[in-house]
């Protein structure tokens, strides 16, 4: 090989630096990608390999991360060993190497899920919709509708009733089953009326029978007859 093409081969060649080298240990070093998870909020894929006390135990970049019970639902959850092998999803919340403590959750993943499933539901509710729900729980100001649809919303004291409430406790009680109407839709709330569903009752009217002209006439000639001058 003549020495022009060696030059040419040596110019085309890349030199890894020590640094280089020390950024590819760097990235090899599962701590610190999953730092770098953490930072981006990137969601994880993962299987629930293990139940322990408080939580359940899912592998990350063959890291062992708990997922803590109150970050695993949004709800209660009675029996952890129902998780156990289930595929979920979660995001890394707190990294300590020195501790070799890796926390995970999937609490802000299924709060964001149902934020976008809420938001998509209240966009194609239209106002009129009349709904079935159960009275959830009871303000001073109105009561907290649960429909049938999943949403919530308030029926104002106002839109109770007809008739008129001083407190929805009056009249209401959590657990009771209830048509409401849908009368208004604002900044994802909404207003819900059971008042605009209740007929309108109208007062009967009294008939009064007028007597007849000639009727008028014999009443006022008996009148006179008897009359003394």
């Amino acid at each position: 090989m003549s020495e022009e093409m060696r030059e040419g081969l040596q110019e085309n060649e890349t030199v890894e630096t020590m640094a280089d080298y020390e950024d590819h240990i760097d990235d090899a070093n599962p701590w610190n990608r999953v730092t770098e998870y953490m930072e981006k909020k990137t969601v994880l894929p993962v299987k629930v390999e293990g139940v322990v006390n408080g939580g359940v135990i899912a592998m990350v970049e063959g890291l062992r991360g708990f997922v803590p019970a109150s970050k695993l639902s949004l709800s209660y959850i009675e029996d952890l060993e129902t998780y156990l092998l289930k595929d979920i999803e979660v995001q890394v919340i707190d990294v300590d190497q020195a501790n070799n403590r890796l926390v995970l959750s999937a609490r802000e993943i299924l709060k964001d899920k149902e934020r976008k499933a809420r938001e998509e539901q209240i966009a194609n509710l239209k106002v009129g919709t009349v709904l079935s729900g159960t009275v959830e729980t009871l303000q001073n100001y109105g009561a907290f509708v649960k429909l049938e649809n999943g949403l919530s919303g308030l029926v104002h004291v106002s839109q109770i009733s007809q008739k008129r409430v001083k407190v929805p406790s009056d009249v209401l009680n959590a657990g009771d089953e209830v048509k409401v109407k849908v009368i208004g839709i604002k900044d994802g709330k909404v207003s819900l009326s059971m008042k605009a569903l209740e007929e309108v009752k109208e007062e009967p009217v009294e008939k009064v029978e007028l007597p007849k002209s000639e009727d008028i006439g014999t009443n006022l000639g008996d009148l006179f007859k008897n009359l003394k001058l």
